[in-house]
């Protein structure tokens, strides 16, 4: 059964490494560079490898610890966030690629039975990987273990990100070629761990995903709880249970996160004006989202660009 498509509005749409070469590692850390990552899915594939700390890794409607040499598996469509945990800091890797650069559009078997499954979200669930475990703790629903599983291969999953980052750091001629089969490699020992049957979104997640697509579509604009109630066929109450159950959060407050987040990242990266920067965020009133931005990043809005 194919799966349905996503709702693209809210799909992270960033480019990562380059056409011919699309993969790519960053180094984050919350809160250091950002609060929180909020709830997203790509088509791409993540790999969340954390180096330091602790933290809270969201996979699907699944929150989860997170804690040093912890590999969060995200396949493609998988709604994923990233928060902190009080006072506590979390130091992590993004990788990030697309699943065509391994060679899906390939006419052979491992395109076939293993590379366009992936890139559709059928072939792997998301899953955590912790050192010393032997079991992943996998996510979602139809997530039975192959019995041909090895589920003590920590050590060499982490080893082929090892060798991607090594890598990209010191780019060889043919760093590609390597980064290229360690990809591969790690694929490999990830396809024992597949769901015995294709994985599937439950209603609940398709419906959610609809939702986030409209307030990644229209977070500038006034979006009241009794339209989006309305969208979903139900009373606002309920609507408003249902977004805090899914997400963890009320629909006021993750509004205002992603507008936080936009006007962060638009401090980051333009030198607009911050009123401007407030408008087309949502903001109405600068006095308001200069209260906003202090609470949820610790500083004023100039200062955090100073920072920066």
């Amino acid at each position: 059964m194919m799966k349905k498509e996503q709702p693209e509005q809210y799909q992270e749409k960033k480019k990562h490494g380059s056409p011919l070469f699309p993969f790519n590692i960053y180094p984050c850390t919350i809160p250091g560079d950002f609060p929180s990552v909020a709830l997203h899915w790509q088509k791409s594939m993540e790999l969340i490898y954390i180096k330091k700390g602790c933290g809270t890794v969201q996979l699907d409607m699944q929150p989860m610890d997170a804690k040093a040499e912890d590999i969060f598996v995200v396949p493609p469509g998988s709604l994923h966030a990233l928060r902190e945990q009080p006072g506590m800091s979390m130091e992590y890797e993004n990788i990030i690629f697309d699943v065509e650069f391994l060679g899906s559009a390939a006419a052979d078997i491992c395109a076939q039975e293993y590379l366009i499954p992936l890139s559709v979200g059928q072939l792997l669930a998301p899953m955590r990987l912790r050192l010393g475990e032997k079991t992943p703790s996998l996510v979602g629903t139809n997530v039975a273990v192959s019995d041909t599983a090895d589920l003590s291969i920590y050590p060499e999953i982490a080893a082929c990100l090892n060798t991607a980052e090594r890598l990209c750091e010191i780019r060889p001629r043919g760093y590609e070629l390597g980064v290229k089969a360690a990809v591969l490699s790690l694929i490999s020992l990830l396809v024992p761990m597949c769901p015995d049957t294709p994985r599937e979104e439950s209603p609940y997640t398709e419906r959610l995903k609809t939702v986030l697509s409209r307030v990644e579509q229209d977070y500038t604009k006034p979006l009241s709880i009794q339209d989006m109630a309305d969208s979903c066929g139900c009373s606002s109450s309920h609507f408003m249970r249902w977004f805090r159950q899914m997400t963890g959060s009320s629909f006021t407050a993750y509004v205002n996160e992603r507008r936080l987040a936009y006007a962060a990242e638009q401090l980051r990266q333009s030198n607009d004006k911050i009123i401007l920067i407030a408008e087309n965020a949502g903001f109405e009133n600068l006095s308001n989202f200069n209260r906003q931005f202090k609470t949820r990043y610790g500083v004023t809005p100039s200062g955090y660009r100073r920072r920066i």
